[in-house]
């Protein structure tokens, strides 16, 4: 009787000073009690008392393999969500970067093909960034007026487009600022141009505000149609006291004709914050704003 009790107590391990008296079965079916460990964790303590009834226990060798297992594949889940959620980009870098990209080249006047290579690099990466812009969800954004501060192909031909026309460098006047007035309420958005025609000496510059009005609608995700309605005309310096005026439309036969019919056309939004945009025309422009 009193060797198995000391067996049982020894089995126990109890060398530390602060202990607790539990209960154990000696070899006999008497009861006896030994002094375990006081640990600071209810949990240890109860697994202690179950190894000291005679309960069955991993053995030690299979926790710590269990030990070194779930610590492997906390390692792999940690890395799996690394890989599966990337920093995000920071969009006010790219906007700056491309900003930076165009700054110099007169909204695309004297920009050459790699400068055009080079702004429609910076904004596919921005473009790619940000989240896809859906209308009329985000509709509200655009509303506003916009500074153009690039647009490409000015210095190849058709304002920008693919298809091949005069280039605006090499037209007899001289581009002023670009903006672009949209309404969201009304469907309506002006490009509003101002051009400055040289004279000879002595005769002073004409000077005027061209506004061509359009009306719009939503035709499918970050797509819309325009639809042409005017051009009007607006003296200005010298000429300034005279009144605005509408230039009268050409004969339907003689409007430019494009992908969406005569007097119309379409442009996506492919970037959209509440004061930088980016837009390409269903001729293949770039074009970037910057709200006013």
């Amino acid at each position: 009787m009193a060797m198995a009790v000391s067996a049982t107590c020894a089995g126990l391990n109890l060398s530390l000073k602060t202990s607790a008296v539990v209960s154990t079965t000696a070899g006999d079916g008497g009861r006896v009690n030994c002094s375990v460990p006081r640990l600071g964790s209810s949990v240890f303590g109860k697994g202690l008392q179950r190894q000291s009834s005679g309960l069955s226990s991993a053995p030690a060798s299979a926790l710590a393999v269990r030990g070194r297992q779930s610590g492997r594949l906390m390692s792999v889940r940690a890395t799996l969500a690394t890989e599966e959620a990337p920093p995000k980009a920071d969009l006010a870098k790219l906007k700056a970067d491309l900003l930076a990209t165009v700054a110099g080249l007169d909204r695309g006047l004297v920009a050459e093909e790699a400068d055009e290579f080079a702004a429609n690099a910076a904004a596919q990466k921005l473009e790619a960034a940000a989240e896809t812009v859906q209308l009329p969800e985000d509709l509200d954004k655009l509303d506003g007026k916009w500074r153009l501060v690039f647009s490409s192909g000015f210095n190849t031909g058709s304002y920008g487009g693919q298809r091949p026309g005069p280039s605006i460098s090499r037209s007899p006047f001289l581009l002023g600022t670009v903006y672009q007035r949209i309404d969201v309420f009304t469907r309506e958005l002006d490009n509003i141009v101002d051009l400055r025609f040289p004279a000879p000496w002595p005769l002073p510059p004409l000077e005027i505000t061209a506004t061509l009005a359009h009306s719009f609608e939503l035709v499918g995700g970050s797509k819309i149609r325009l639809v042409f309605d005017k051009t009007s005309v607006k003296p200005l310096g010298t000429f300034g006291q005279l009144p605005q005026f509408d230039v009268p439309k050409l004969p339907e036969f003689l409007r430019p004709r494009n992908n969406s019919g005569a007097g119309t056309g379409e442009f996506e939004t492919t970037y959209l914050d509440n004061d930088f945009r980016i837009s390409r025309g269903d001729r293949g422009e770039l074009r970037i704003f910057v709200k006013v």
